[in-house]
């Protein structure tokens, strides 16, 4: 029933598991040791593109700031130059109405007119400001003219503190 083993074979037989058992073992720690490896590089990957995430998001608020601040100061840009815009029509419908009234036939005056008319079309203004700026007032003041509150409302000069 049961078979005896010689002594020699049971070492024989022993030696061969352990010889086995070793290579697996040493398959195993060094499969563990590769991955460990791998791990630590991982990790100090992960580190450092958390790091370069961490400036992108940063450049990406401060460019937000920079392209807020750029567009604030394009609009205050283009206000000053429509209030410029408008301020010289304005010069030129009055320079015009005092040529005509002094010069009604003369052929500049009438040459002048025509490059207003143009200049108004272009503008797509009326000869009557809408903006409620009437430079008759500034040129013939019925009143005594506040030169600070006018370069303050064309935005020259900055509000008092």
């Amino acid at each position: 029933m049961f078979k005896r083993y010689k002594e020699k074979e049971v070492k024989t037989l022993i030696r061969k598991l352990r010889e086995e058992y070793d290579d697996v073992v040493r398959m195993i720690r060094g499969a563990y040791e590769e991955i460990k490896e791998e791990n630590r590089n991982l990790r100090a990957r992960l580190a450092q593109l958390e790091k370069e995430r961490e400036g992108v998001a940063d450049a990406l608020v401060d460019a937000e700031k920079a392209g807020e601040e750029i567009k604030k100061t394009v609009e205050a840009e283009a206000e000053n130059k429509s209030r410029e815009l408008a301020l010289l029509s304005e010069q030129c419908r009055t320079l015009l109405v005092r040529l005509n009234a002094k010069y009604p036939d003369e052929a500049e005056v009438k040459d002048f007119n025509a490059f207003c008319d143009a200049l108004f079309e272009k503008l797509q203004m009326k000869y009557e400001s809408d903006s409620g700026f009437n430079m008759d007032d500034v040129l013939m003041p019925k009143e005594p003219l506040d030169l600070e509150k006018l370069c303050r409302e064309l935005g020259l000069m900055g509000d008092k503190s």
